[in-house]
């Protein structure tokens, strides 16, 4: 899951983003109003959520979010905001945002309302299953077998990316920028790393892997062989 933090006060967008990273979200962050809404349009369906200050330098948050609507009716768009009367929550509303969260707020709340539009906005809790693995994203649990199975947030990431794509192969590229949060050359034998941690972890032990290896391209989770 990928979410887009458009922020000027950078002690704010930098505890968004440690927080976000540590429930296993990969976190864009832009600090002005004009750098936001070009990622915004530069990403268009790549974001899950997108989380907007009103107040921004360059652009603001209203501005942005009509924009953003202009090209994407689907993403969850969150307004962060110190404003606090109901016409100007309303307003906010009307422009596009799905929601709005009053500053200070609390991260226990945010993350709650960001979870639920992101169930809202994929029809509803989903929970993946291959086999006799099974991944839960709400409660982020895996299990196998029924036996519920630690996993590092990377590789719930990962293992999450992988289902969320069942049947279709994940190019390396994309696995970067999906679960690693890089959109350069990036050296892409970590996700070896990590595929073999979710082997072996999850592997039948005298079975072939769940996880598919195309060769020079990425990876797949599969029923065909």
């Amino acid at each position: 899951m990928r979410i887009l933090v458009v922020e000027d006060e950078p002690s704010i967008a930098n505890f968004l983003k440690d927080g976000l990273e540590e429930e296993g979200f990969a976190v864009d962050v832009a600090l002005n109003g004009k750098e936001g809404l070009t990622m915004a349009l530069d990403f268009i369906g790549e974001y899950d959520v997108i989380l907007l200050d009103w107040m921004l330098p360059g652009m603001s948050g209203i501005e942005i979010c009509r924009n953003i609507r202009l090209e994407n009716k689907d993403v969850p768009i969150l307004f962060l905001t110190a404003k606090d009367t109901v016409d100007e929550a309303v307003f906010g509303l009307e422009t596009g945002a799905n929601d709005y969260i009053r500053k200070p707020f609390s991260f226990e709340e945010l993350l709650a309302r960001i979870r639920g539009h992101i169930r809202a906005s994929k029809g509803s809790a989903t929970t993946y299953k291959f086999r006799n693995i099974e991944l839960d994203p709400e409660l982020h649990r895996v299990k196998k077998d029924g036996k519920t199975v630690e996993l590092t947030q990377k590789e719930f990431a990962l293992l999450e990316f992988l289902l969320q794509n069942k049947e279709k192969v994940c190019r390396r590229t994309r696995i970067v920028e999906k679960v690693w949060d890089m959109h350069f050359d990036y050296d892409t034998s970590v996700i070896d790393v990590y595929i073999n941690f979710l082997r072996k972890k999850l592997d039948d032990p005298g079975q072939a892997s769940f996880i598919q290896t195309v060769r020079g391209v990425g990876y797949r989770i599969s029923e065909s062989e």
